[in-house]
């Protein structure tokens, strides 16, 4: 057993240990040794400090941005970066983490390049809606199509209100050159329907070359559809512009009804019902940058 000490056995307390009481202005007593800890609510709770790190949402890592441009994957852009095929504003850059702001002007390979990822769509498109902001009395095609990202989308060639058929939007400017210059090579199949037979004359003169305000407009092929009255004509060329086959017929002096693009640089309109659109696999998009 433990012994206690002589002050303790006595039950007398020293005055050099007594506590100096005071009173509060309650009149309560308390020792000034040992005064009452502060009260909390079980719901209060410290406060903590929220340090904020900027960032610029405009910076963006060089293999992300590689990548988004749709040149090749994340990974690939880091082994293209590493071997110094990637430069940001004129300077080679190896360095892993780069960050870029989009206003970088960033090359990849040669070729200058976009963060944005590109998109293809394919619209059927109906009566009414013109790829012409003011033409009168129609609706923008771009009312009928909805980027999955976002990004902005413009048509490939130009289509009035009155044609339809067949229409390639895209943010590739690479692939909006492709099929607009005049040396592409891609072929498009319109359906033509006139006010009247067309002669088998004039469709020789069609197939041989039709001189239009001093220029020679030449088509692939041109030919009655079968099963058809002689007013419906199918022409295969390789012009984008449907202004251009409208051209050729009212040259002849026969007024164009109706006209159709039924295939555009082997894409067609199987399962794809007027006024509807689709996103293009990427095999499509491998044989419209191989066409």
């Amino acid at each position: 057993m433990r012994k206690s000490s002589g002050a303790k056995r006595s039950g007398k307390v020293s005055e050099s240990k007594k506590p100096d009481f005071k009173k509060n202005e309650s009149g309560k007593s308390f020792s000034s040794e040992n005064k009452p800890a502060p009260k909390f609510n079980r719901t209060d709770k410290p406060k903590q400090q929220v340090v904020k790190i900027k960032s610029d949402k405009d910076e963006i890592r060089l293999n992300k941005y590689v990548a988004n441009s749709g040149v090749c994957s994340r990974r690939d852009a880091d082994i293209y970066i590493q071997s110094g095929n990637v430069k940001v504003n004129g300077e080679v850059i190896t360095e892993m983490g780069h960050k870029v702001k989009l206003t970088d002007v960033v090359n990849f390979d040669g070729v200058n390049i976009t963060p944005e990822k590109k998109e293809y769509i394919l619209l059927n498109k109906p009566k009414n809606f013109s790829t012409e902001k003011n033409d009168q009395g129609a609706n923008n095609v771009l009312q009928l199509i909805k980027s999955p990202s976002n990004v902005r989308l413009e048509p490939i060639g130009r289509m009035d209100k009155t044609t339809t058929g067949l229409l390639l939007f895209t943010n590739d400017p690479d692939m909006v050159r492709k099929f607009t210059t005049p040396n592409q090579r891609s072929s498009k199949i319109y359906q033509v329907s006139l006010d009247k037979n067309l002669k088998y004359e004039d469709l020789e003169k069609i197939q041989s070359g039709v001189t239009i305000e001093g220029h020679k407009v030449y088509v692939e092929e041109v030919t009655f559809i079968d099963g058809e009255a002689k007013s419906e004509i199918g022409v295969k060329m390789k012009t984008s512009n449907v202004k251009v086959v409208r051209n050729i017929f009212e040259h002849l002096k026969y007024n164009v009804i109706k006209l159709d693009r039924v295939v555009f640089a082997g894409l067609t309109k199987k399962n794809l019902p007027r006024g509807n659109w689709r996103v293009l696999t990427e095999q499509e998009v491998v044989n419209l940058k191989n066409n």
